[in-house]
């Protein structure tokens, strides 16, 4: 699925199906592209990812049909500038509080490569565009994705103002970073947390934006989240899926041959939600 694609989907509120990919490793791509998945979300805040991985992934998810969907590591529009000259088709900006902090985002995303003077005039609609720049600027830009990660309560209290932005497509809520603003870290399940999402996701589609909650892991959250309003579905990550049916396999074996269950290693490091 291309971003174009992607964009009519949340226009027209039909849901969209991803997965996070957080390996570099070039056996992925032909195997995701089996999967039916729709795009790839791409996380380079929390991931160790060089800018010539990225690229390359990029590239190659979208040679086979799947948008890359990039989360920069900071809502600065020259990180966006960078993922979108590697290939990203839609770009991520983390913990985004006020729209102030993503109207740059905006001329990165869908003025590129206007810049600078000319650029802010733009942004603040004081220099209306030429015939010939404004239908270069909409044919290079058209299809480029910008998603607002929403992670606390101050997001939340200016989430009407963040949606009044008419170049944003979607916001995504990033479940760890807003556990721990409503003072409930890690805690999925509570109340708090849910009426939360609900919050932020009906507000969102009301808006005509998509809206999705990153790195869940297990179908049934889904479905709840999906009755919440969720529509920008991103299942798991490589690393726990991997992890997680790895144990279910070697547990069953365990048992179908009587062997006790060997405890986890202490020393292994929890992937965390992030």
């Amino acid at each position: 699925m291309n971003t174009q694609q992607i964009k009519e989907a949340f226009d027209n509120g039909r849901r969209v199906y991803g997965t996070a990919v957080l390996t570099a490793s070039p056996f992925w791509p032909p195997y995701l592209s089996q999967t039916g998945i729709d795009f790839v979300f791409i996380d380079t805040e929390h991931v160790p990812l060089d800018r010539n991985s990225l690229s390359w992934m990029c590239r190659t998810y979208s040679a086979l049909s799947l948008a890359p969907i990039v989360r920069i590591p900071n809502h600065d529009p020259f990180e966006a500038c960078k993922a979108l000259d590697g290939g990203a088709q839609g770009i991520i900006a983390p913990y985004i509080e006020h729209p102030d902090q993503l109207k740059p985002l905006v001329g990165a995303t869908k003025y590129r490569p206007i810049k600078g003077e000319r650029l802010d005039k733009i942004l603040s609609d004081s220099s209306p565009l030429e015939p010939e720049l404004e239908t270069y600027l909409h044919d290079r830009n058209q299809n480029t994705l910008l998603i607002a990660n929403i992670e606390s309560q101050p997001a939340i209290q200016n989430l009407d103002k963040i949606l009044e932005i008419q170049e944003l497509d979607a916001v995504l809520i990033g479940p760890h970073d807003l556990s721990c603003s409503l003072g409930i870290p890690e805690d999925y399940n509570h109340p708090r947390f849910d009426e939360a999402v609900e919050q932020i996701f009906r507000k969102a589609r009301a808006a005509g934006k998509g809206a999705g909650l990153h790195f869940v892991h297990g179908v049934d959250r889904h479905v709840e989240l999906a009755k919440l309003g969720a529509n920008f579905i991103i299942h798991s990550d490589c690393i726990h899926l991997i992890t997680e049916k790895l144990t279910a396999d070697l547990k069953q074996l365990r048992q179908a041959f009587g062997d006790s269950s060997r405890p986890p290693s202490n020393s292994a490091e929890k992937v965390p939600v992030i």
